[in-house]
């Protein structure tokens, strides 16, 4: 077994941290010294869940835990056949 990952081994392009995703705004790597694109990472989270206020004070589609607005109660009609 190896103490490196995959990608290590096979010297691929790749970043050991989280991309954090914020609204309208860069995004951002828990890796203080990343300096590679967004898509070769493999963990992705919304900056809500890491206590960022630019998800719950920006216009347009929030993120985060969604809220429902929409009634439990369903209403089903039959006919009979005949």
């Amino acid at each position: 077994m190896s103490a490196t990952c995959r990608e290590c081994d096979v010297e691929h392009e790749h970043c050991h941290g989280t991309v954090i995703l914020h609204v309208g705004e860069r995004q951002e790597c828990t890796e203080a010294e990343c300096s590679t694109p967004e898509a070769v990472h493999d963990y992705f989270i919304d900056c809500y869940a890491v206590g960022c206020g630019c998800a719950e004070s920006s216009e347009g589609q929030p993120i985060g835990p969604a809220v429902s607005s929409v009634s439990s109660s369903v209403t089903v009609s039959v006919r009979a056949a005949g």
